[in-house]
């Protein structure tokens, strides 16, 4: 006999990510968008969200209004990332129930915050009545989502080089010993694409266009395996304002990116020397872990082996290694209870 159940509420994991957000529930990944929204610029109304709003952004016009609602990880426009949630959720939310309710709700947040901007977020998801919503610190959720046991006492560094700021943390016993911050990230290296060009060649790129240089010909060193292709890139003369373009090969993006680089390695090192010697025999041990979505730049774990004298284990799926680790944690929010923060 058929029977309809109308009070099985569903889940959901929210990884609100500074250049992407990724929704998921106990099955997998169900939304991946740019963290973009598009407002009519007269009433407010929403345009577009996603995708469609990350094609529209620095080329809208005056009655169109592209907002990238997150800057340094954190949620900096809170009307436009509640409306932004609200809409990728219930892109997530096919099947619909009868009460259209929500159990569980748990979303990752970065460890630095602040607890006005961890309430933030607490607000953002509270438009969702559900029946539990937590939070997760983003280094323990990309741990869990590298498949590494957070309980045992071993050490483990995790490193996350996210868009708006990198996370180097130790974990044991399910929290974090040791922790460093920086606002050194995949935002920085954008900006210092565009910079370049700026001052070496006369020329302005946007921001979406040195995004597409970091991820086409991205690279932290010189000699590479297998080098990508050169890239030619599109722009304006600053002179002259009329449209030029300009071959970038990866040799020529390592160079702009050691700078930044360097200031990462810096504190890794630092991590690593206000670390419990305990831990450091076991980080010697079993290396470095590193995630996020700039930890797929080209040579950065031979970079990092050479710099930091460690075996460096990058994760292959680093893009999504925070949201697995949150769906890990819905599938049993009991279990998780030592790490979930209400």
């Amino acid at each position: 006999m058929f029977t309809f159940n109308v009070f099985k509420n569903r889940s959901f994991a929210i990884d609100l990510g500074n250049n992407n957000t990724l929704v998921s529930d106990q099955s997998g990944l169900l939304v991946s968008q740019p963290s973009y929204i598009a407002f009519d610029a007269g009433n407010h109304a929403i345009k577009a969200v996603g995708d469609q709003a990350f094609s529209m952004f620095e080329k809208s016009h005056r009655e169109l209004k592209a907002v990238k609602p997150l800057k340094g990880g954190v949620i900096a426009d809170y009307d436009s990332a509640a409306s932004m949630l609200h809409e990728l959720v219930t892109l997530a939310n096919t099947g619909k129930t009868l009460l259209n309710g929500y159990d569980h709700l748990i979303s990752g947040v970065p460890y630095y915050t602040t607890e006005v901007e961890r309430r933030a977020l607490r607000d953002a998801l509270g438009q969702f009545n559900a029946h539990r919503t937590h939070l997760l610190y983003e280094p323990l959720a990309a741990a869990l989502g590298m498949g590494l046991n957070i309980r045992e006492p071993d050490g483990k560094m995790v490193i996350d080089i996210g868009g708006g700021i990198t996370e180097i943390v130790v974990i044991s016993l399910s929290g974090i010993a040791t922790f460093q911050s920086s606002k050194v990230a995949g935002d920085t290296f954008d900006a210092e694409i565009q910079d370049y060009f700026r001052r070496q060649y006369n020329m302005a790129i946007g921001l979406k266009t040195a995004e597409q240089v970091k991820i086409s010909v991205g690279a932290v060193q010189e000699e590479l395996v297998a080098a990508p292709e050169p890239m030619m890139v599109k722009g304006k003369d600053l002179m002259e304002g009329i449209p030029v373009n300009r071959k970038i090969d990866h040799r020529e993006v390592s160079f702009i990116l050691d700078k930044s680089l360097r200031a990462i390695e810096l504190s890794i090192i630092q991590t690593l020397e206000t670390c419990p010697p305990e831990l450091a025999a076991d980080i010697f041990q079993n290396g470095i872990h590193v995630t996020g979505g700039n930890a797929l730049l080209r040579g950065l774990k031979e970079r990092f082996e050479k710099i930091i004298k460690l075996p460096v284990h990058i994760d292959p799926q680093a893009l999504v290694s925070v949201s697995r680790g949150l769906a890990q944690t819905l599938s049993n929010p009991r279990q998780y209870k030592s790490v979930l923060m209400d």
